[in-house]
């Protein structure tokens, strides 16, 4: 008899992406779609649900479905099966586990997606046979996923790596998106490194900040600035951008040093968006400064090897490994 088949699903404030696949070779098929916010927070499992039926074919048939793992956006709520709180979407509460449980007849698992993602790092990646490893995410937010000693941490509530809501500012000037100030996810992620630029730019000459590419690229409006922006733009050499891209770079810096002093991992792996579309304008400040603010001795920080299906795999890891 073939071996039974896991459904993983990627659940973003951005994307939801939905894959099927095994333990030995990985992801078989995969589905994207924007995440549904028009139809309240039920309407993601729903969405959820659709993807996984069409996903499927006459070689995915749910006689051949073991279970379903998601890496989800957090908080979680682990003993409902939901997201609670959430900061980059506009609900309180996001039920999962018991409509696509009911809907599906299989098991369902709930995981943090960065969880997932150092689970999937662990198991098909960079991690194989590595006891202390750390994943990182630096897209629409900022999370991380933990190995202590071969230990998966998970904490009480299921959030024991919410990396993103470290304080890197103590003068709080700028608020996150879960409602605290000073946050490194504040600052440093996809979502809201515009807020950090159009910060920064209130110190700046006007006329440099009118010549500047990046407020072209803005077509003049400081509203306008992304994080997709600023990267090009200092990719282009523009010398504000450039100079804003080290900052953020340095708060990554002290970011990694509070991970690297709080869990002393030998691996930091490295994704998301930002950081997959940015390599070297992400890693190598970070490289640069850390040691500034670091106590332990200095881990290997990489790229991903899974690159943006990382969640993925370790949404899938899920499914056949005990946790």
């Amino acid at each position: 008899m073939s071996e039974k088949l896991a459904v993983g699903v990627d659940l973003g404030a951005t994307n939801v992406r939905v894959t099927v696949g095994d333990k030995r070779r990985g992801i078989l098929a995969k589905l994207s779609e924007a995440t549904e916010r028009r139809e309240g927070p039920e309407g993601i499992s729903r969405q959820i649900i659709r993807m996984i039926h069409c996903i499927r074919h006459e070689d995915f048939g749910p006689e051949k479905i073991l279970g379903v793992g998601i890496g989800s956006i957090g908080p979680l709520d682990p003993r409902r099966g939901a997201i609670a709180g959430p900061a980059n979407l506009p609900w309180e509460y996001v039920p999962l586990v018991g409509p696509i449980q009911g809907e599906l007849g299989v098991p369902v698992r709930l995981l943090n997606d960065c969880t997932a993602a150092v689970v999937g790092e662990r198991e098909f990646g960079a991690g194989r046979g590595v006891e202390n490893l750390v994943y990182v995410t630096i897209s629409t937010g900022i999370g991380g996923g933990v190995y202590v000693d071969g230990h998966l941490l998970i904490g009480k509530d299921g959030n024991a790596h919410e990396i993103g809501h470290i304080t890197i500012d103590m003068e709080g000037r700028l608020q996150c998106g879960c409602g605290k100030r000073g946050h490194w996810e504040a600052y440093c992620s996809g979502m809201n490194i515009p807020n950090y630029v159009r910060l920064l730019l209130e110190g700046k000459d006007r006329k440099t900040v009118e010549r500047s590419l990046l407020m072209k690229l803005a077509g003049g409006d400081r509203q306008n600035i992304t994080a997709k922006g600023l990267y090009d733009a200092a990719k282009a050499g523009d010398p504000l951008a450039k100079e804003f891209v080290e900052k953020i770079g340095e708060l990554n810096a002290i970011g990694f040093a509070n991970v690297i002093n709080a869990y002393d991992p030998e691996l930091i792996t490295v994704g998301g968006t930002v950081t997959l579309k940015n390599p070297e304008l992400v890693l190598e400040p970070i490289h640069r400064y850390v040691e500034k603010y670091v106590l332990n001795r200095l881990p290997e920080i990489r790229i991903t090897l899974l690159g943006e299906d990382v969640v993925l795999y370790g949404a899938l890891a899920a499914v056949y490994i005990s946790l």
